[in-house]
């Protein structure tokens, strides 16, 4: 299984994970997953985790600091060039299915300020994760998301979030929590 995760999970493993991870078990897992590219990081994620809660999550998983590591371990996965499998068809359900019309109507976007956006959002780590995931599943893996956000929407976004837009494209999505009761290996003593 191919798993792709994105920041706030990967924040959510330093902030309340590892701390209690005294042996460094999950450090290692994580490390090793990461190692073989089983755990997916992309660039877009990558960079977020460069400036978000002033770099724990590098600081922390320091080898995602280590030159070596991420040259051997191909991290972080290059997504610039990164296509849906169908653009035309993705492209119509990006400008039908995954806005939130009423959010759209409430802001009464001309087509101009919603081309913007939607360019925006393409470009984005969500957006460029849900891609990798439909290239994998294409290619016959079978992958998940990792995010912690929920389906429902209540952030006035434009665009809907990664479990909704996961949900209609038939990839699989799971919180930080649920992927680690899924692997076998991870036995963490809270004494």
């Amino acid at each position: 299984m191919k798993v792709v995760i994105d920041t706030n999970s990967l924040l959510s493993l330093v902030r309340y994970y590892l701390p209690f991870d005294k042996k460094g078990v999950l450090y290692q897992f994580f490390k090793k997953k990461i190692e073989i590219g089983e755990i997916i990081i992309i660039d877009k994620v990558f960079e977020e985790c460069t400036y978000n809660s002033k770099g724990t999550v590098l600081s922390t998983l320091n080898y995602l600091t280590d030159k070596e590591f991420l040259k051997s371990a191909k991290v972080p996965f290059k997504s610039d060039s990164l296509l849906a499998p169908s653009p035309a068809k993705f492209l119509r359900q990006v400008e039908s299915q995954f806005v939130n019309t009423i959010v759209r109507k409430q802001r009464n976007l001309t087509d101009t300020e919603f081309e913007n956006q939607k360019n925006t959002f393409l470009n984005n780590a969500d957006m460029k994760q849900i891609i990798l995931c439909l290239n994998l599943q294409k290619e016959g893996e079978k992958v998940v998301l990792v995010t912690e956000e929920t389906e429902s929407s209540n952030d006035n976004k434009l665009f809907k979030k990664i479990p909704a837009i996961c949900k209609e494209l038939n990839i699989d999505t799971l919180t930080l929590p649920e992927l680690l009761e899924k692997y076998e290996g991870i036995d963490i003593d809270f004494q």
